[in-house]
């Protein structure tokens, strides 16, 4: 006897201490939210403050752009990791302009004819001027080092432009073939991908303004046979030449293999124009031919604000909601269940905010979903639980029976859950992706809620055996347990 008394007081300390943590997480989150204690003072106030919820565009306004990126000059083998390049740079551009927490993801999409699209979606919380977000991204300039065309490919070009200004002169189309823009230079493999970091200097004899520039290991590589395979011959630097600049702004004549990896821009620069050509450079160069603006869709703040207001309210009224039909129908266990879903609740709150977990109107709906996994793991439960107690066995037998036997249909559906949660974070666009996290998060919680702290508080509860009172707490609905 004294041992089950002390296994019981073991558990209704646990159960305590569950309760107690519950509530001071609700605490935090509480304090962490100004709105709620608007005008008041409350405990541990600046210190919630510092955690608190990021939020994604559809919630909190701002601009978000979408992109095609034009990867035909890239192998397929790189396409991966020139996507993830691209990302950076473009993270570090809009950086530069003290955007809070930008968010840039980039995503593969199937296009006509089984194509294969890369994109890059960049979301800008608080910026609603599309022309200020799209200069941010495409002030990032374009550098590329091009060899002298051999004499027969020469040749060709001359006829080309001399096609060109015929065609001119007929009054036909006046876009310049891309094969001219380059004049008599042709691609090579290095441009600003290969790019370390870039360096104002001055000549020490004429005083003018250069520009040293630093290869990773790969484009030092790169140089060091280009210089090779072109002694005596001219290397000319563009820089955004897909945008009209033509005219190389350096043309230096290579004497000798450099190796080192290093390279200079000489041109007509002033110094503030140096400077701004390496802070541009510095951001990043784009790794990819070209940046094709799809789409761009602007929220305004209280847009953002009004769907946030609909998702925290429906969360509000589906916990509610869920809370009185588990309390009517299944009474005293009813009552565990709703403490064990609360504490659910504050708990992925929180996660949200360590994790820094942005939360989306779809995120909203992933995480109200799994809410409904984690009621459904204890209905199961309780309905085990009382097919025991109608068997005749005692309040914690058939809890005991109830949570082994249910634990097997929780188990298998959560896995094909969490499954499904996994391959749609994977699979699916960035919406998808929100909601998938948030799900997947929600369902590993809730067995966790379903399992632990349903079981602990339940046999926390001081009912003995299987009498009227017994059947009265433990009944279902309107009728009572026989």
């Amino acid at each position: 006897m004294r041992t089950i008394g002390s296994i019981m007081w073991k558990t209704r300390f646990w159960a305590l201490l569950l309760l107690i943590a519950g509530a001071s997480i609700g605490y935090f989150i509480y304090a962490s939210v100004p709105s709620l204690h608007e005008g008041k003072t409350v405990r541990l106030q600046s210190f919630a403050e510092k955690f608190p919820f990021k939020l994604g565009l559809d919630l909190s306004g701002g601009v978000q752009l979408v992109y095609r990126a034009d990867v035909s000059s890239v192998k397929s083998s790189e396409i991966g990791s020139a996507m993830d390049s691209l990302r950076d740079v473009v993270e570090r551009r809009i950086n530069l302009f003290g955007v809070s927490e930008p968010i840039v993801q980039t995503e593969s999409k199937g296009g006509i004819a089984g194509n294969v699209e890369e994109r890059l979606i960049v979301e800008m919380p608080g910026i609603t001027d599309v022309k200020k977000a799209v200069e941010m991204i495409g002030q990032t300039p374009k550098l590329e080092f091009m060899t002298e065309r051999s004499a027969k490919e020469i040749e060709a070009f001359n006829k080309a432009l001399t096609k060109f200004k015929a065609d001119q002169t007929a009054g036909r189309p006046l876009t310049l073939p891309a094969e001219l823009l380059a004049g008599p230079y042709a691609p090579s493999e290095l441009n600003g991908r290969f790019l370390e970091k870039a360096v104002l200097d001055f000549n020490q004899t004429t005083r003018e303004p250069v520009i040293s520039l630093v290869f990773n290991k790969q484009g030092g590589d790169i140089f060091a046979k280009l210089t090779k395979d072109n002694i005596g011959k001219t290397i000319a630097i563009f820089l955004d030449r897909d945008l009209g600049n033509s005219e190389p702004i350096s043309a230096p004549v290579v004497r000798e293999a450099i190796t080192g990896g290093k390279a200079q821009i000489s041109g007509k620069f002033t110094p503030a124009e140096a400077r701004t050509l390496v802070g541009r450079l510095n951001s990043g160069a784009l790794p990819v031919d070209k940046l094709e603006l799809l789409s761009t869709e602007i929220i305004s703040a209280p847009l953002g604000a009004q769907a946030l207001n609909a998702g925290v309210w429906a969360g509000v009224f589906g916990l509610l909601a869920v809370a009185i039909f588990l309390i009517l129908w299944y009474r005293l266990p009813g009552i565990v269940a709703t403490v064990a879903l609360s504490l659910y609740v504050v708990l992925m709150l929180t996660l949200f905010k360590f994790f820094h977990i942005t939360i989306t109107s779809a995120g909203i709906a992933g995480f109200i979903l799994s809410m409904g996994m984690a009621v459904d793991a204890n209905i199961l439960i309780f309905e085990r639980t009382k097919e025991e107690l109608r068997n005749g066995h005692n309040v914690r037998d058939a809890i005991h029976e109830g949570f082994t036997r249910a634990w097997t249909s929780i188990r298998d559906s959560n896995i094909s859950s969490i499954i499904t949660a996994i391959i749609l974070f994977y699979l699916g666009t960035s919406l998808i992706k929100g909601f998938a996290l948030t799900f997947w998060l929600g369902v590993v919680v809730s067995m966790f809620s379903a399992i632990t702290v349903s079981r602990v508080l339940l046999y926390a509860i001081p009912f003995k055996g299987n009498n009227v009172v017994t059947r009265a707490f433990f009944g279902s609905g309107f009728r009572r347990l026989h």
